[in-house]
C-alpha cells in the first residue's frame, strides 16, 4: 500500500508537514509513512546504540544524549498528532529532561555513598558538588526559558492571551519541590515515581493546567 499522497502541502514553521489524509489513518502503522518520521525515529536508534556501547560511559555527554532523546520523541509526537513546535517548547523539555537527569546521576552517587555500590561507570566523572551546581543552572535555566516563553509575541498572539506569565508561579513551585526532594529529601531516582507519589507536585501540576485553560479560554472574564 503507497503512502497517501498530499496533493496541497502546508509546512509549519518548523517544518512538519500537514497532511490531514495521512494523519487519518494513524492506524497500522501509518506515522511511518511520514519521511520526517522515519529519519527521526532512526536517529533515535541511531543514539541509542552508541548509546548503549560507548557514549553512557562519557560524563556529561551521557545526560545529554539523554535529554536529546526527549526531544527526539517531542517532534515525532508532534508529527503524529499534526501540530507545529515552538522553539521554546524544544528548549524547555531539553532542559527539563537535562535537569531530570542530573537529578537521576544525584541519586546514583548517593546510593553508592551509602552503600559503596556503583551504579553506573560514569560516575567516576561526577561528585556531588558538580552535579548541585549544574541541577540549580539547570532549574534556573529552565524557569528563565518559561517566562521567555509566556510573554513571547508569537506565543500571546498564537494562545490570545497577555497573561500567561501568571502560570510562571506554579512552575516556580513545582521546581522548587522537585528541587527539596534533590536536596533536602535526598530522593531523585525517578520522575515518574515522585510525580506519581508527590501531592503537592500533583496538586501543582493540576493549577498549573487549570491556569492555563482559565488565562486562554476564559480570558474575556479578566
Amino acid at each position: 500500500m503507497p503512502p497517501p499522497d498530499c496533493s496541497r502541502k502546508n509546512h509549519s514553521k518548523n517544518g512538519i508537514r500537514d497532511c490531514p489524509d495521512t494523519f487519518a489513518l494513524r492506524g497500522g502503522g501509518a506515522i511511518l509513512w511520514i519521511p520526517q518520521t522515519i529519519y527521526l525515529i532512526s536517529l533515535y536508534i541511531l543514539i541509542n546504540l552508541f548509546y548503549t556501547f560507548k557514549l553512557k560511559h562519557i560524563p556529561i555527554l551521557d545526560i545529554f544524549i539523554i535529554a536529546s532523546g526527549f526531544v527526539i520523541r517531542l517532534f515525532v509526537g508532534a508529527i503524529a498528532i499534526g501540530v507545529g513546535l515552538s522553539e521554546w517548547i524544544i528548549v524547555m523539555t531539553f532542559l527539563l529532561a537535562l535537569f531530570l537527569a542530573l537529578a537521576k546521576r544525584r541519586d546514583d552517587l548517593i546510593l553508592h555513598e551509602s552503600n559503596g555500590k556503583k551504579m553506573r561507570k560514569v560516575m567516576d566523572g561526577y561528585n556531588k558538588q558538580f552535579l548541585d551546581i549544574a541541577i540549580s543552572i539547570s532549574a534556573s535555566v529552565v524557569m528563565i526559558a518559561y517566562i521567555l516563553w509566556s510573554v513571547s509575541s508569537e506565543v500571546k498572539a498564537r494562545l490570545h492571551s497577555d497573561y500567561l506569565y501568571l502560570t510562571s508561579i506554579f512552575v516556580l513551585a513545582g521546581i522548587f519541590r522537585y528541587m527539596q526532594i534533590i536536596f533536602v529529601d535526598q530522593k531523585s531516582g525517578s520522575p515518574t515515581k515522585i510525580i506519581l507519589k508527590d501531592r503537592f507536585l500533583q496538586i501543582v501540576v493540576i493549577a498549573w493546567l487549570l491556569s492555563l485553560v482559565v488565562l486562554i479560554y476564559f480570558k474575556g472574564d479578566f
